[in-house]
């Protein structure tokens, strides 16, 4: 029986679109390190084999003859602050390790040798199975490392978080920065219906790839309509938007309104508030397009929060929000 994943409120900080690799390993004989945070999900191939034998698709060391065990390191394209972690095991049942820890640093090199914290202790894993395990550590880091206990294979490692960066980029002639940028903390907080994908597409390096790097909802068959509340990285007064509907075609918002709202907490920045003000009146969308708003957004001065809402229903690339972060936030 599968079991719900409890960490889809954060970021994949593991993702290689973000720049996170595998930098190390002390063996994969038998199954390639990069596979360890493939963005793919794992498959199994009966009569798949290789020049080293059964081919696996996960991170697989050979079996340990002298003490130790193995480990893996990964470093993260973004720092950020681990939240919870997936070590996958999906596939392996008779090579699987009976046991993991994952250790976590800060540091600007490569493969660092000092610096090493335990971030999860060691725990038992089962075979063919995901392992949903919390982390308690609220320090931003840039690597961690999988130990596994002696040796065997692990399919995936999902890292659960939040961005917590170490600087911010400014545009140089503007000097603004787009304050729901990933790599700036930004992270959407909730959404009325994700169904075809997922809300912390929306502000992913770049454009979109395809329609299903968006946000999407399924078809609006009732009255309302749906929306998306996003945490910008910094307080700040947002004074350019960019509204991108890329790819997106026979299946974009009719107009968008984007809200935002000065909150304590992401826990207090509920679509149910009554201190939304509106940042940008009802605006008509295009498809598969980029849409700029500047002169038309409210001056609302510092703001914490952004909701935005479509009408009814649809899909959104990517929603980037431009500004100065405020004094008593740098």
């Amino acid at each position: 029986m599968s079991v719900a994943n409890p960490f889809q409120a954060y970021i994949r900080l593991d993702q290689p679109r973000l720049g996170s690799r595998v930098v190390h390993a002390s063996d994969d004989f038998f199954g390639a390190k990069e596979r360890l945070i493939d963005p793919v999900e794992p498959v199994f191939i009966a009569d798949k084999y290789d020049e080293h034998g059964k081919w696996m698709d996960g991170w697989e060391s050979r079996r340990r003859r002298t003490p130790g065990h193995d480990f893996a390191v990964i470093r993260l394209g973004i720092p950020g602050v681990v939240r919870g972690v997936d070590i996958d095991t999906s596939h392996f049942t008779g090579n699987y390790p009976p046991e993991a820890s994952i250790d976590a640093c800060i540091s600007e090199d490569e493969n660092p040798e000092e610096g090493w914290e335990p971030l999860l202790a060691r725990t038992r894993l089962e075979a063919d199975s995901h392992h949903y395990l919390p982390v308690d550590v609220d320090a931003s880091v840039t690597h961690l490392r999988l130990n596994i206990f002696p040796d065997g294979g692990v399919a995936r490692l999902r890292v659960y978080g939040e961005v917590r960066p170490l600087s911010f980029d400014e545009d140089e002639e503007s000097g603004m920065i787009d304050l729901f940028a990933l790599r700036h903390g930004g992270r959407a907080l909730a959404a009325s219906d994700a169904h075809f994908g997922s809300m912390h597409n929306l502000n992913l390096p770049g454009r979109g790839i395809n329609m299903g790097d968006g946000w999407e909802t399924a078809r609006r068959r009732g009255p309302g309509n749906d929306w998306v509340i996003v945490a910008l990285g910094r307080a700040g007064t947002v004074e350019r938007a960019e509204i991108d509907t890329g790819h997106f075609k026979g299946n974009y918002p009719d107009h968008v309104v984007l809200e935002g709202g000065s909150f304590d907490s992401n826990e207090a920045a509920q679509n149910e508030s009554d201190e939304w003000r509106v940042l940008l009146p009802e605006a008509k969308l295009s498809m598969d397009q980029q849409h700029f708003f500047e002169t038309e957004l409210e001056a609302l001065g510092s703001i914490t929060h952004v909701r935005m809402s479509i009408f009814p229903d649809g899909g959104i690339s990517r929603l980037r929000l431009f500004g100065h972060a405020s004094e008593d936030d740098e």
